[in-house]
């Protein structure tokens, strides 16, 4: 029986540090790790890993539910998977687990509050943004490509494919990039 750490941070800027602490002090012997959104469970790979790796008697241990995810369907069914291969799912804050019914119970409402704050957190986003476009001081996203990088290099002669991998990102990215400057 293995107690295996599951920590998960939203985007690249936070900090997983304190989630590893907790789930080394409480013997986890595997930890894996993600810095991605819990919004879906989708783009998760690490997280995939631990369920392939769940065996009979296994325990999957988070610091907090909303690691897990943030829709109760997904949470609910990464729970039932955990299950259905005999293994257990415990949170830590607050400490609860699926060893025993009431357990299901708490687990089940916990999900639907990570849900409820999720969509909350949409809110106040789309709230503020409205408000600084209002006060003409939204700027929009953080441009994560050098656009007039891409430009030259497709300028230059580069394919699509070369682009994608010198400037580190899709070729699909790279045709937006192009289309959206002819």
């Amino acid at each position: 029986m293995a107690r295996i750490g599951y920590a998960r941070v939203s985007t690249i800027d936070q900090d997983l540090e304190t989630q590893l602490a907790k789930l080394k002090v409480e013997g986890c012997e595997i930890i894996r790790s993600e810095k991605v959104s819990g919004g879906s469970r989708d783009g998760r790979p690490e997280l995939a890993t631990v369920l392939d790796f769940l065996r009979p008697g296994d325990e999957l241990v988070v610091t907090r539910l909303d690691r897990l995810g943030r829709d109760t369907r997904d949470v609910l069914n990464l729970i039932y998977e955990c299950e259905q291969k005999g293994a257990f799912v415990t949170v830590l804050d607050p400490h609860v687990s699926t060893r025993g019914e009431m357990g299901h119970i708490v687990l089940t409402v916990l999900g639907m509050v990570a849900q409820m704050e999720r969509r909350f957190i949409r809110e106040r986003q789309r709230d503020g943004i409205e408000q600084a476009k209002r006060e003409g001081v939204y700027k929009g996203g953080k441009q994560r490509l050098d656009r007039d990088r891409v430009m030259a290099l497709h300028s230059d002669g580069l394919g699509p494919a070369g682009i994608a991998r010198a400037v580190g990102c899709s070729r699909m990215q790279v045709y937006r990039i192009i289309q959206a400057t002819l």
